[in-house]
């Protein structure tokens, strides 16, 4: 393969937006499919949602990749699920991929999805398209969102085409470079027919055009000497200037109607024209001696090899690894070596995927992206073909926060349901099982109410394991609110050498937006602790930190400025000191005022407008704080805060409030102070199951 005609991509955007449908017509325009199908209203569902549940439900849950050509190009492309619930599979895909093509609806314009997806694709530097999609909606105006994604994204957005006509009578595009129009004939518009602009739409592609210009202007100056001089700029320069303003953050903006099948082929153009090949990325990789030291990874197929997992995928034929390959070649049945591990395994099959559909290939080289059978890892390892070579930096996951507790109805399914359990956890680095000490329950917790409700509905369906479901738990977290002091003493006289272990030092709140902050530092000094006792008081601090005093939830937003102490000549040990900070905390702890933190959520609704006023009260009945509420063609889209533990059960509720017709996303924006009645109300909750647990 010449890799200067390789694009990997993937198509991610907010729910509803037309990713998949965007992506079946792909698939069909370049030759992969022979017939369309639609992802709801009967047929066979989309090609790149397989699943049945996904069929059912007409959403995206896992992501599928598939690779087409186009113009002598090869693509793979990743269509990625829309539902903040599922925010891993954008994750692990932008992390392999190298150019994207953020798709948004041309009335919802930039929607709260939209911001997250952009946040992922600046967290990977990721150059992109965007793709106005809908044009055939009453309200359609791409203008608007051209605007929305300057202020909402702050990206350098410009329009590369205009349409022409709206609404109902959308009938193609105008290409400000080459100033023609395009439209599409023919049952599944596959015919792309090139004429001139008509003349009502020609003063405003002018204008369109020298906008165009001045975006471009910014990114070369042999443009902006041109545009100052009023000399023409000609064609070829426009495509160059074009692909480096995309490679270094502009966004050009394309139009059309996936579901009416206009406006795709000159995407798939433009893709292939400005998208970056991985020739065109820099990619490093850490040594694994030396972390800090960055080594760079270069396309070239005869260096060694360097890849990464990427998704894990259990099948009926063992588990199938989607792996992207940086640097160098694999062969079938040669061995590699996994970083983290450093097991070295073999490869005994490689496939490359279409939807579920496999075909074997022998090889594989850089810049692919491909899947080997029956290999044993977890997401995010590095492969190479030698020990110690690189490890590639890992992906982000975005902690979960929601828990519910699962049981097997049927007392011999308790195998097969934690067989999947281990399964989907393996598969999905959101998703976590564990299991309650106190209560003896299984635990799952994941990102969101549909998130385990759709691995609840797989048990059930893969492994014909009904499951009961009790409530939903929310993870809450503790936090001092004042300084204290501290000043504790370990004792422990028996028989034989005893444990004596003294610290001195103040326990103080910190603000910090991170999970887990804990900070500590030593300041004793004239060695009144011996140095090596320290790292275990760390620890002892470190370790008691999952459980706090109040109601044993995690604790954080916790310094510990460890001052002074006292030691033993033969009583001190590290096990001593590490107790004696155990024992500290417990105690000086409940000292500092500690409070409750709740995860609250920022949550999106849209709902017609004659209900904006129920919908608003009962935000505000759910203790939620309003942020913003903009009508915009008789739809309302409300922003609020609201506490995790309202949400539970609100999709149900906003249909029935609604008649149906409202849709809400959410995502954690913050840990906050629980109100002091709800926090006593949870405390006496947690006691009571205690009690019960106790029984």
């Amino acid at each position: 393969m010449n890799l200067e005609k390789v694009r990997n991509i993937g198509i991610s955007a907010h729910i509803d937006s037309g990713k998949t449908t965007l992506s079946e017509r792909i698939l069909f325009y370049s030759g992969r499919i022979h017939k369309i199908e639609d992802v709801r209203g009967g047929g066979d569902g989309a090609t790149m949602d397989h699943m049945e549940l996904e069929k059912e439900r007409g959403i995206t849950i896992t992501s599928a990749a598939t690779s087409v050509t186009h113009n002598g190009y090869h693509i793979n492309l990743i269509d990625t699920p829309g539902h903040v619930d599922f925010t891993v599979e954008v994750e692990r895909s932008l992390r392999v991929l190298d150019g994207a093509v953020l798709v948004l609806c041309s009335v919802g314009g930039v929607q709260s999805q939209s911001i997250t997806v952009d946040r992922q694709m600046k967290r990977y530097q990721i150059p992109r398209l965007a793709f106005i999609n809908k044009m055939d909606r009453t309200g359609a105006n791409p203008r608007r969102v051209v605007e929305q994604l300057r202020e909402k994204l702050g990206a350098d957005a410009f329009l590369a085409q205009i349409p022409i006509g709206a609404e109902e009578n959308f009938r193609g595009v105008v290409d400000l470079i080459e100033m023609v129009a395009y439209t599409f004939e023919g049952d599944q518009g596959e015919k792309v027919v090139t004429s001139e602009i008509p003349a009502d739409l020609k003063d405003e592609a002018e204008e369109a055009r020298i906008a165009m210009l001045d975006s471009l202007s910014n990114y070369s100056d042999e443009v902006m000497e041109l545009l100052l001089s009023e000399e023409e700029v000609s064609k070829d320069m426009i495509y160059r200037v074009m692909r480096e303003a995309v490679l270094n953050g502009a966004t050009p903006v394309y139009m059309g109607s996936a579901y009416k099948n206009k406006g795709v082929q000159p995407l798939l153009n433009a893709v292939t024209e400005y998208l970056p090949s991985p020739l065109d990325r820099e990619i490093y990789g850490r040594d694994p001696s030396d972390e800090t030291k960055k080594i760079e990874l270069s396309p070239d197929a005869d260096k060694p090899f360097v890849g990464m997992a990427f998704k894990i995928v259990e099948d009926p034929f063992g588990q199938l690894t989607f792996m992207r390959i940086y640097q160098g070649t694999i062969k079938k049945g040669e061995a590699y070596t996994n970083q983290r591990s450093q097991k070295k395994e073999r490869f005994s099959r490689i496939v490359r995927m279409h939807s579920e559909k496999r075909e074997e290939i022998d090889e594989a080289g850089p810049g692919d992206i491909i899947a080997v059978m029956g290999i044993d890892c977890a997401s995010g390892d590095t492969y190479c073909s030698e020990r110690d070579y690189a490890t590639l930096e890992s992906m982000y996951v975005p902690e979960p926060v929601i828990k519910i507790a699962v049981n097997p109805l049927n007392r011999g399914d308790g195998d097969k349901m934690s067989k999947a359990l281990q399964r989907f956890r393996k598969e999905d680095p959101t998703f976590s099982v564990y299991t309650d000490e106190e209560t003896n329950e299984i635990l799952i917790s994941g990102m969101g109410e549909l998130h385990l409700e759709i691995y609840i509905e797989r048990i059930r369906r893969e492994y014909g394991v009904e499951i009961e479901v009790g409530a939903p738990k929310v993870s809450y977290r503790e936090s001092p609110t004042r300084e204290v002091e501290f000043n504790y003493k370990h004792k422990k006289q028996t028989g034989g050498s005893g444990q004596y272990a003294h610290i001195v030092g103040k326990l103080i709140p910190i603000e910090s937006e991170s999970e887990d902050s804990f900070e500590f530092e030593e300041k004793v000094v004239g060695g009144r602790i011996p140095k090596q006792y320290i790292p275990a008081v760390e620890k002892g601090f470190r370790d008691i930190l999952g459980k706090g005093p109040i109601a044993d939830y995690p604790v954080v937003g916790t310094r510990i400025e460890l001052l002074d102490g006292s030691y033993h000549d033969v009583d001190s040990s590290e096990k001593a000191f590490y107790t004696a900070a155990q024992g500290c905390f417990r105690e000086y702890f409940k000292q500092a005022a500690p409070k409750l933190l709740e995860p609250i959520m920022k949550v999106e609704i849209e709902v017609p407008e004659d209900f904006q006023g129920t919908v608003t009260g009962d935000v505000i009945r759910r203790r939620g704080l309003m942020t913003s509420n903009d009508t915009n063609e008789g739809m309302t889209v409300i922003l609020a805060e609201v506490p995790l533990a309202e949400t539970f059960g609100y999709a149900t509720d906003l249909r029935s409030m609604t008649q149906g017709q409202g849709t809400f996303t959410m995502e954690l924006a913050a840990y906050r102070q629980t109100p002091s009645n709800i926090q006593e109300e949870i405390i006496a909750e947690r006691k009571k199951d205690e009690l019960a647990g106790a029984r």
